[in-house]
Order: C-alpha cells, then structure tokens, then sequence
C-alpha cells in the first residue's frame, strides 16, 4: 500500500506553508513519504525547508490585497473569477495526482479545491467562521460547504479555554469532522541570552507587506535599541545589510528564525494566526499591526488586547513610542497539548473509523 500524501498549503502570506513543516516533518517520522504542494512564495519556502522532496505546482490563487484596507473585500471579490477557476484547475490536478503519484491521502492548508474521493483528503483551517463583516454568515456557510467535501477538518488550536483563535477556530453547533490539533508550530522555545530588543517580522501577500516594511525602516530608523528586521521576502539567496542599529535580512529559514526570535526581547508584527501560534510557543512578548481590511488579523489583534495579552495599533497611527506598553501586556498564553501523530494519520491507513 502506498505511504505517500500530498502537503498542499495555500499561498497567502507565508503562514499557512510555515504551519504545514512540523506536519511534513511528522509525517516522515511516521513512515510516510510527502510531496509538497503550492505555488509562490509559499513553494519556494517549503522547497528550501525540505529540497529532497518531491514538489509540485498548483495554479495561484492571484489573491491581491488593495492599497486602501477598506476596498480590501472588494479586491477579493473582483479576483473571484480567477480565484474559482485556480480551484476548479486543482480539483482536476488532484484526481490526476492520485494516480500519478500512488498518493494514500491529501493534507490541504485552506487549499479550496484539493478533494477527491479517491483518497482521504483532509482540510486544514482555523476559520471554522470566516469574518467578513456583515457578510460574515454567507462566508462561513459557503466555507462550511467546501470543508464538508474533506474527511476532516484540522483546526490548529485549542478545543478549550485558553485558545488563541477565538470564535473564528470554535462553533457552537457544527456538524464538521473536526479534530483539534493544539498550537502548530516549527519552532521551539530555547532560553538563550538576548541580542536583540526587538525583531520586526514581516510577511504576507503585496502591497501591504512592502508598505509596512517601508514605514517600520522610517520609524525605526533613529531608535536607539539594537533590531533585527525580517522582510519576509523569500529569494533565491539570503541577504544581510545593517542600517544603523537595524540588522535587516530578506528571509529566514526555520532554524535561524526560531534562534534569531528566541535571542528577542519582543516582536513586532502582522497578527497573522500562524505567527501568533509560534509566538505563543516560544513564550514572546509582542506588538500586532494587523493588515489594513483583513478582517481575521483585525479580530485577533483587538481580542488579545483585550484580553490584556498583547498592544495593537492600526497600520496607519503606529508610531515607534507605541512600543513601550508591550511590558504592561501579560504576552500569549502557554498551551501545551500532545498530539497522537500515529493516531492522526491512521485515516490514511485505513486504521481508523471515519
């Protein structure tokens, strides 16, 4: 029988491919042989993390963020038809790839389209409700309708109290196959002396990602403090300058990312899920400037101020002084829950009643 399962994250941002590299790794440690899959940025990540592996080009979602955070679900919305033709293009790569790899299953990040009967096929997300403002009904329901085509649903969180995603990874009723997979993180906590006051981690899809990075190099452009700067642009060679007091790199691998945030004071960044999931496993204090119109980062930036866990700003109004109330914070909640791997992945075994 064949061990091998296609990995497939969506590519927006880098969080959802990060998210997906403890899941590649466990499931090499339990005798399976993945492929990767995605395209962009979010490919050429994962190709770098694991470049013996198989990897395959799925058609782009051409997702775009406008410039103006208000027109953001608009821009989304005039994208659709370019959007639903990638996913239907998927659909049909899938159930080719099924045959032409030998594939046991299929693990997609909130890839829309990679079901098929052929083979198990699970659905990754941490928003069981997609926020939308007052749309917000419509697009959980037809995001609860594409889920329903997946054997199950891994939502990367907390069943219970404390979480991190909120109302978006928990319903009250809901009649989806979900399993909670605890924080999903590549990176570990390590106490190590501290180097750097602050990191700036950046990433997420154009344009917002270049103009926050273009605000950040002016506000702390005369900071006195020692900053590591990480762009989020991931290229064909890594680049290192130093402007000042800021150490500024393009990108970070995994294992000089998890060293570089473990030697920071505090980070400041997008409140993408992904990157609250791993500061909340290495224990950092933290900044969130969500991306304008977004309205996921928007929800969890407010909720954990909040909550009194971590400041937030809006893009526009941050200036370098916000970053003194980082100390009156009481930083993100430690969850530790064990993950039976084995147990997991017996769905592609057949091990498992569904």
């Amino acid at each position: 029988m064949s061990n091998t399962i296609l990995v497939a994250p969506l590519n927006w941002g880098l969080g959802h491919a990060t998210r997906c590299i403890p899941i590649i790794q466990e499931l090499q440690k339990n005798g399976f042989t993945p492929i990767i899959a995605s395209d962009g940025v979010a490919l050429a990540l994962l190709k770098k993390e694991f470049p013996d592996l198989i990897a395959l080009e799925l058609p782009s979602y051409n997702i775009e963020y406008a410039k103006k955070g208000e027109n953001f679900k608009w821009k989304l919305i005039n994208n659709s038809p370019k959007t639903i033709k990638s996913i239907i293009s998927e659909n049909k790569l899938i159930n080719k790839w099924v045959k032409e790899y030998d594939l046991c299953g299929v693990i997609s990040d909130n890839r829309l389209g990679l079901y098929t009967k052929k083979v198990p096929a699970v659905f990754i997300t941490h928003q069981l409700r997609v926020l939308s403002g007052q749309t917000t009904w419509f697009t959980s329901f037809i995001h609860s309708i594409i889920i329903k085509k997946y054997k199950e649903c891994w939502v990367p969180d907390a069943e219970s109290m404390p979480n991190l995603s909120g109302k978006l990874g928990h319903l009250e009723n809901s009649s989806l196959n979900i399993k909670y997979l605890g924080v999903l993180s590549r990176l570990n906590y390590k106490k190590v002396r501290k180097k750097y006051d602050v990191m700036v981690l950046l990433s997420g899809p154009e344009p917002q990602r270049t103009m926050l990075e273009e605000k950040l190099l002016v506000e702390f452009n005369d900071y006195p403090k020692k900053v590591v700067f990480i762009k989020g642009k991931v290229e064909a060679e890594q680049i290192k300058e130093q402007i000042g007091n800021i150490t500024v790199f393009n990108y970070m691998q995994s294992a000089e990312l998890e060293k570089t945030i473990n030697e920071s004071e505090m980070v400041l960044s997008r409140s993408g899920y992904t990157t609250v999931m791993d500061l909340a496993k290495l224990k950092k204090k933290a900044f969130f400037i969500p991306t304008p119109g977004q309205f996921e980062q928007e929800y969890l930036a407010i909720q954990l101020s909040k909550d009194g866990l971590v400041p937030t700003a809006l893009q526009d109004s941050f200036s370098i002084k916000d970053l003194e109330s980082v100390s009156l914070f009481g930083g993100l909640p430690e969850i530790n829950i064990t993950v039976n791997w084995s147990e997991l992945f017996g769905l592609f075994k057949g091990e498992r009643k569904l």
